[in-house]
């Protein structure tokens, strides 16, 4: 008997055809379901890896084993006369023909029944914009609690109170809550509640006050549905400043069962163990936080981020498990050792305060990573860590977890190793979810538009940009629309975007270089980049960069050979590479400690080279 026939005889292409069918139709229900429990990225990933090795055994064992009268035996030991192989086939027969019948019907209902109603609602996704969830009946923002005493610390308690009952809420998976960035975004703003709800995207928003005298409060809060104005639950409280975490705990819990979510003692405590318990630890901290955001897109981030510290520092005294307290603390020594590093000279900083920022920056990113309050925070810390302190051995699996999870929070740098270094289709969806979750948030639109110049689709990013400056404003989004708009070609609306809105002297001339790069201006670029230098003494953060793109090859591997020295070089140099989008800046040979690095983390050279500098020849 032939061999063909032989498999025949024993049912294996059967076996295997039912195989791939079941197979299938598992794999579009994991597909389905799983996201209703909310379960991880690689829960799905386990499933399908599963389905695949299981395709060779089930092939091996229909090609081994026979039935017969007896039950199943090996083919070796089984008698051909006695076998119930033909009557096993039809049985097989019967059950390919019941579940192609199921497949049709998931078609047929996937073609005309979901893609009716996904065309109503309207949710197809155009190239440059992110995607918008629809609104749902649990989702809800917590707005700012109105200080209404005059208090010096005041106001600060209250945004703190409000962000610990943000905080507990985001613990509860069946609710989808605004992040703190685009709720504080209406601070101090009489707007009606269902246009505040209609630019967040919730169906409920939770309001408040707090009024101190001495250590009493008088706290009050509501949640109001913003369709129709209907007030789902309200309360006053009237406590000390001691009883504090108790009426923020109350607060959420009384929330989450008005939104009808099942509340059980674990799940109480996972929300309490989310909070503060101490109240001039998040007044200080709250403190902090308004100086750290104000520090940035600004000249003075040094000087602002060491006010900042000494809040943050409080806030540790008082609470030393703050996880969040020391990663903002880390931002201050990361922006030092990225100064100092790329050649800048900052008065009164000394060599030891410099080695001394490195060590007090690995602290911190230890006790992030020790006391996250959850397994997605934890993890953003653990690859910040990595990034940070140039422990690259498992970065890259690192950020593939990071990319890979649903949720909402994120590490300090995410697209530094994503985009230059082919993950960029990965990283787009998950930076539009940053933007589902936090639309005010200057960041998460920032990432969205340089992933969409990675990815070569300028004329997207310049939309994306454009939308997103509508929302925010911010100094950041207006550099990376210039950029966009020098990577389209669009030299004239680039230069129209410098002069007219860009306000930060160092940004403005930096987008000036990219522009003169773009159009291949040399003479210009090289005048520009001169004055840089003279201004603003760094010769290295943005300046390999620039030397690439006027062409200046050698230049470039000179600059970068003596930051690849320094400790802290390899964050210089893959910011350059980050903001080059050019290949590779400078050639991989002139810095030895940085290609150990990529070695080790696994990540391929050269980057990717999405926009074509005209002066550029390598």
């Amino acid at each position: 008997m032939s061999f063909f026939n032989e498999l025949k005889r024993r049912n294996v292409f059967k076996v295997g055809a039912t195989y791939l069918i079941v197979a299938w139709l598992i794999a579009q229900a994991a597909e389905i379901a799983l996201p209703g429990f909310a379960a991880p990225a690689w829960v799905l990933k386990t499933v399908l890896f599963l389905l695949v090795i299981g395709f060779p055994l089930a092939l091996v064992l229909a090609w081994a084993f026979e039935l017969t009268p007896e039950g199943i035996k090996f083919e070796k030991d089984s008698d051909r006369v006695e076998t119930d192989t033909p009557r096993t086939g039809h049985r097989l027969d019967r059950t390919i023909i019941v579940v192609l019948l199921i497949v049709v019907a998931a078609l047929l209902t996937n073609s005309f029944v979901l893609k009716q109603d996904r065309n109503e609602t309207g949710t197809v996704q155009e190239s440059g914009t992110s995607p918008s969830n629809q609104i749902t009946e649990t989702s809800v923002a917590i707005l700012p609690f109105r200080a209404i005493s005059n208090g010096p610390d005041d106001e600060y308690f209250a945004d703190g109170l409000t962000e610990e009952i943000l905080n507990a809420l985001a613990q509860l998976h069946e609710l989808q809550v605004t992040a703190r960035t685009s709720a504080f975004h209406f601070k101090g703003k009489d707007l009606p509640i269902p246009e505040i709800a209609s630019a967040l995207g919730v169906a409920n928003i939770v309001e408040g006050s707090v009024r101190r005298d001495g250590e009493r409060l008088r706290i009050t809060a509501q949640l109001i549905r913003a369709a129709d104005g209907f007030n789902m639950w309200s309360e006053s409280y009237s406590r000390t400043m001691d009883d504090s975490f108790a009426v923020q705990t109350d607060i959420a819990e009384q929330v989450a069962s008005a939104l009808d979510v099942i509340l059980n003692d674990e799940r109480r405590s996972k929300m309490r163990a989310a909070g503060v318990r101490d109240p001039q630890a998040f007044i200080a901290y709250q403190k902090g936080l308004a100086l750290y955001n104000a520090a940035h897109g600004t000249q003075q981030i040094l000087t602002l981020l060491a006010q900042a510290n000494t809040f943050f520092e409080q806030a540790i005294d008082r609470a030393p498990d703050f996880s969040d307290a020391y990663l903002y603390h880390t931002d201050y020594f990361a922006h030092l050792l990225l100064d100092t590093t790329a050649g800048r000279d900052i008065e009164g900083i000394s060599d030891a305060d410099v080695i001394a920022a490195r060590t007090e920056m690995q602290a911190n990113l230890d006790a992030a990573v020790r006391y996250a309050r959850d397994d997605a925070r934890r993890l953003n810390a653990e690859y910040d860590r990595a990034l940070m302190t140039g422990d690259w051995r498992r970065l890259s699996v690192s950020l593939d977890r990071v990319l890979d999870d649903p949720g909402c929070a994120t590490p300090i740098w995410p697209e530094a190793a994503a985009l230059p270094f082919h993950k960029a289709h990965s990283a787009l969806p998950r930076f539009q979810r940053l933007i589902d979750c936090d639309p005010f948030w200057y960041q998460g639109r920032e990432w969205e538009v340089r992933a969409l110049i990675w990815l070569g689709e300028f004329d997207a990013a310049v939309e994306a940009a454009s939308v997103g400056l509508e929302a925010v404003p911010h100094e950041a989004l207006r550099y990376v629309h210039t950029l966009a708009l020098v990577a389209a070609g669009k030299y004239e609306e680039a230069e129209k975007e410098i002069e007219h809105h860009s306000r930060d002297e160092m940004i403005a001339m930096q987008s000036r270089i990219e522009l003169a790069a773009g159009r291949g201006d040399h003479a210009l670029g090289r005048k520009l980049l001169e004055t840089y230098r003279e201004r603003f003494g760094i010769i290295g953060l943005d300046v390999i960069m620039d030397e690439a793109l006027l062409g200046h090859r050698e230049e470039a591997n000179r600059i970068a050979a003596e930051v690849d020295a320094r400790p802290y070089g390899h964050m210089v140099l893959l910011l350059n590479i980050r903001n080059c989008y050019c290949g590779a800046p400078f050639d991989l040979e002139v810095t030895p400690n940085f290609a150990r690095m990529l070695d080790a983390a696994a990540l391929s050279w050269p980057p990717a080279s999405p926009i074509e500098w005209p002066l550029k020849n390598w």
